[in-house]
Order: C-alpha cells, then sequence, then structure tokens
C-alpha cells in the first residue's frame, strides 16, 4: 500500500489528474466530481474519520445526509459515482485494500454515452503526422497502436518491445489491475511500428530503456505527455479540442461493432472485468442508427 502520510487533498489530486489524463474527462465535469468528493471528505472531517477508514455505512449516512440537504436525483447519482469511481482508483492505485462502494447502488437517472470519432475524423488526425519526420513517424507508429488496438494511454506508455510480434501481428498489454491481455495489432500499425524500431528508436536511445516508445531524451512517456501530444495532432486536424486518448479507445469499441464485431471479442480486447461496461457501445451504435434512419428515411 502508498504511505500511510499521503493526505486526503493528495490523493484526490492524483484522482483528478486520472480523470484529465486516463479517461479524458472534460474539465467542468472534472471540477464537479472535485466538488462532490471535497463534500464527501468534509464529511468525513467534520464526523473525525480518516478517508483511508470510510466504511460503507459512512457512505450511506453521507448519501443520507446529502439527500435529506436537498440534492436532486441528478446531483446524487453524480455524487455516487464520483464516490465509486474514487474509490476504485484508490484500490487500484494501491491506497486502499478495500472497496466501501462496491454495494452502493446509484439511481439511474440517465445514460452517459461516450464521445466517439468516426473513422473519417480518425483517417484525419493519423494523416496529421509527418512520417519524414523522426518524431512524426515514431508519433504515427503511436497514434496507430492506440487506436488500431484499443488501448488506455497507460498501456500504451508502458508497452516494452518483446511485448509485440509483428510478424503475427499481437502485443502483450498489462492493463488495470496488472491483468494481461492479448491484443490484436493492425497492419498499418504493426507496419509503422517496424519503421519506427528500425529509423527512430535507434537515435532516441541515450542509455538502456526497458520502453517501446521513447521520447527525444531516450525516456518512456508520461501519460500527461501522451495526452498532450495527441490534443496538439488534434489541434493540427482540426478536431475538437476535448479529444483524448479515451476517445480513441472509444472509436475503436465502436467502429469494431458497428462492423459486426461480437460484443465478447470487444470485451476481451478492451480489457474489461465485466461485459456489462462494453454494453454502453451498443448503446452508441443504435443511436448513430437512429441519426442515420432520422437523416434519410422520408418518413422518419
Amino acid at each position: 500500500m502508498k504511505a500511510p502520510s499521503t493526505s486526503a487533498e493528495d490523493a484526490l489530486r492524483l484522482y483528478l489528474e486520472y480523470l484529465a489524463v486516463e479517461k479524458g474527462l472534460a474539465p467542468n465535469t472534472i471540477q464537479s466530481y472535485a466538488r462532490d468528493l471535497r463534500s464527501f471528505l468534509g464529511f468525513l472531517k467534520r464526523e473525525k474519520l480518516a478517508w483511508t477508514a470510510a466504511r460503507e455505512e459512512d457512505l450511506v449516512r453521507f448519501v443520507h445526509a446529502e439527500s435529506r440537504a436537498g440534492l436532486s436525483a441528478r446531483s446524487m447519482a453524480r455524487r455516487i459515482s464520483a464516490l465509486r469511481s474514487f474509490f476504485r482508483f484508490l484500490v487500484l492505485s494501491g491506497f486502499l485494500k478495500k472497496n466501501p462502494t462496491s454495494q452502493l447502488t446509484s439511481p439511474s437517472t440517465w445514460l452517459s454515452l461516450p464521445k466517439v470519432l468516426t473513422v473519417k475524423e480518425v483517417e484525419t488526425l493519423l494523416g496529421a503526422t509527418d512520417e519524414a519526420k523522426p518524431q512524426g513517424l515514431r508519433d504515427r507508429a503511436m497514434l496507430e497502436v492506440l487506436y488500431g488496438s484499443g488501448l488506455r494511454v497507460s498501456e500504451l506508455a508502458s508497452i516494452k518491445p518483446p511485448d509485440l510480434n509483428l510478424d503475427d501481428g499481437f502485443l502483450v498489454c498489462r492493463g488495470k489491475g496488472g491483468k494481461e491481455r492479448i491484443v490484436p495489432v493492425g497492419r498499418p500499425a504493426c507496419g509503422f511500428v517496424a519503421r519506427y524500431l528500425r529509423e527512430v528508436r535507434p537515435r532516441y536511445e541515450t542509455g538502456p530503456s526497458p520502453f517501446l516508445f521513447l521520447t527525444r531524451r531516450g525516456r518512456g512517456f508520461t501519460r500527461q505527455g501522451l495526452w498532450k501530444l495527441l490534443k496538439g495532432y488534434a489541434g493540427k486536424a482540426g478536431l475538437s479540442a476535448k479529444i483524448s486518448p479515451h476517445i480513441l479507445r472509444h472509436s475503436f469499441a465502436t467502429h469494431l461493432l458497428e462492423r459486426g464485431a461480437d460484443l465478447r471479442s470487444v470485451q476481451l480486447m478492451l480489457g474489461h472485468s465485466q461485459i456489462t461496461t462494453t454494453q454502453i457501445y451498443t448503446h452508441v451504435s443504435r443511436e448513430r442508427l437512429r441519426h442515420v434512419y432520422d437523416q434519410f428515411h422520408p418518413r422518419a
């Protein structure tokens, strides 16, 4: 576990960074989560309870207190969602051994669908790199793998050369909780990674490094560095400033399902422990079908 001296505010700061970089949430959403969680931490402080010792009963008392204070069902659902996400993060990051929110239920007031790019928008994004330059070739290889394999940004940053099998087109990925899974790598991604390994990586090596993708200083990428890199290319491509690595992951799953992939296969490729997490993408596909129908059918 993490050092017990870590303060609640430090843990919250790390969590908010995770939401911005790993999950790609909008700034307004992150601010809302921060307010919700600070309200909870304030409750614990008033109750003289340590944040590392919060129990399910404490969470229920907090929820009931908020409800009595007049919080709307929608705001309450978001507050519970923030708590569940925060405590999952604390467990995965080693701050806590047990998640006290595992049985905490939330009112189902709405379904939040993930944002995705169209295939054309993905192609525009990939085309914003300049493969004639070493950095552009490296970046094209990274973006091809990120979208082509549906990786989380932390998974992309942690890939090592032995994890790749370019001949057979797959990589071994280490996801949340250190779980390993085998993920296909597309032919274009394999081609660009092979070129990167041959033409660029030897230039960037300043010493032994275990990571596949290196900065110009010969170091592995941070999540923040990859997020900024993607944001820069999104600007070049004229795409939304709100693009994030996770939007490429959402796009990967949605594009597979739209072309007939079965849900179970997509679940395995994404590394979701529960298929219910993957089912959100079937809603995205249905919403798109409805949009196309409304736009083109004469009797819509």
